[in-house]
């Protein structure tokens, strides 16, 4: 099938191309994902009469904690696990196919970034580190891999190693990015104020806890001044998703070509608003062709005229967890 075949997916340039796509692989789950069928059968939706995207139904991610969520009948070769609070559900996210995963992430950061073997490529995610399944560690050590460089690695509590680190790549002029957790990149410059303007900070989202949550003007005001850059990046993306989005700045996301965010009635989660409405996120991420597509979030925001997208904060009901939630 066509739809099934990776080059389809990652050589979409343009919204006709992604309907198309997207209604292919709708149509495709709609028949062999029994979570999504069964959920559309409730619904008394009929697949074929789908032709929009915004007729599609998003499945609510709830699912993910409590369904095996695929649309092949196969054994995943891994399986994705979120953060939660103790005694929380955790999502799960069985992927059958990682090679969907290693492209989408491996081309979206391309797009944005350029080549990563240009970077250094720095980590500093303890909340991650010390839990096991995490998509996001995947991603980043992959990504390190790629950079051909000795000079990348995680950190966990040696603040005083990375310091070290980051003084010398901005001594020798190495274009470095710094990933890290919102509450330990907070610590970090709480101890190691730098004045390092070339350096990309790209926070990941969360004080899991560990601090006081910050609007997100606040948080990267403070960033911006320990670390003396001009702007912070972010990162948005979930266990439940192969395909990330990123920010340059200012809280904005733009999608990857085969990703697309909708704004869904808080009141009515069956329409869809226009722009500059706030509302629940729905996510398309057509790498997700082997569990679900179509994912109603549990994050508000609302899109800008420029198709970037800002997110707002969650559902009162929803539980903290892992993905870029920046309460503004």
């Amino acid at each position: 099938m066509i739809l099934l075949q990776q080059d389809a997916i990652f050589s979409i340039v343009n919204e006709a191309q992604f309907l198309e796509q997207a209604l292919q692989v709708f149509w495709f789950q709609a028949e062999h994902c029994a979570v999504y069928k069964s959920y559309l059968f409730n619904l008394k939706i009929d697949p074929q009469e789908i032709k929009t995207l915004e007729t599609i139904p998003f499945l609510p991610i709830e699912f993910f904690k409590t369904q095996a969520v695929l649309s092949q009948n196969q054994n995943p070769e891994i399986t994705f696990t979120s953060s939660g609070t103790t005694g929380t559900i955790t999502s799960r996210h069985l992927i059958t196919d990682v090679s969907w995963y290693q492209n989408s992430f491996r081309k979206g950061f391309k797009q944005f970034y350029g080549d990563i073997q240009n970077y250094a490529f720095l980590a500093l995610l303890p909340s991650y580190l010390e839990r096991s399944g995490s998509s996001l560690i995947y991603m980043v050590e992959d990504l390190m891999a790629a950079t051909e460089t000795h000079d990348s690695g995680f950190y966990l509590y040696n603040d005083e190693e990375l310091l070290s680190k980051l003084l010398d790549l901005q001594r020798n002029n190495k274009p470095t990015i710094l990933i890290g957790v919102t509450f330990a990149l907070l610590d970090f410059i709480e101890k190691h104020p730098l004045d390092f303007p070339e350096l990309i900070i790209m926070e990941t989202g969360g004080m899991k806890g560990r601090r006081k949550e910050m609007i997100r003007e606040e948080l990267h005001e403070t960033l911006c001044k320990g670390f003396g850059v001009p702007a912070i990046h972010s990162e948005y993306g979930m266990t439940e998703l192969l395909s990330q989005a990123y920010s340059l700045g200012e809280g904005l996301f733009n999608c990857v070509p085969w990703m697309k965010v909708l704004i869904r009635d808080t009141n009515d989660p069956f329409t869809i608003l226009p722009n500059g409405k706030t509302g629940g996120i729905n996510v398309i991420d057509l790498a997700n062709i082997n569990s679900c597509s179509f994912i109603a979030t549990q994050d508000l925001g609302k899109i800008h005229p420029n198709q970037m997208f800002e997110v707002l904060g969650r559902f009162d009901f929803s539980d903290v967890r892992g993905c870029n939630l920046l309460v503004g």
